[in-house]
């Protein structure tokens, strides 16, 4: 293998590693939240610095499939949902 292909597969490495890193290590809480809406029920997980950030991306990536158009994912959002559970990451 030449030299500089090694010097490539090195820096894309690196740069993926970099960007895991810096995508995990503030994530300190992971949320499951599942939400129901208009009949339909979705789960998702999310992970962030704090409780608060995990519960909210949580809840915005359950209700992206039950919701269509923009009003719903509002209305959707503004619902309690079914089931939170959190943790430590």
């Amino acid at each position: 293998m030449k030299r500089s292909t090694l010097y490539t597969l090195a820096a894309v490495f690196a740069v993926a590693a970099l960007f895991f890193f810096m995508t995990t290590a503030r994530a300190k809480v992971q949320c499951r939240v599942c939400m129901e809406y208009h009949g339909r029920t979705n789960c998702a997980a999310a992970v962030g610095p704090t409780e608060q950030a995990a519960r909210e991306g949580a809840q915005s990536t359950a209700c992206g499939p039950i919701a269509s158009g923009m009003d719903e994912q509002i209305g959707c959002g503004r619902t309690q949902p079914v089931s939170v559970q959190c943790r430590p990451h």
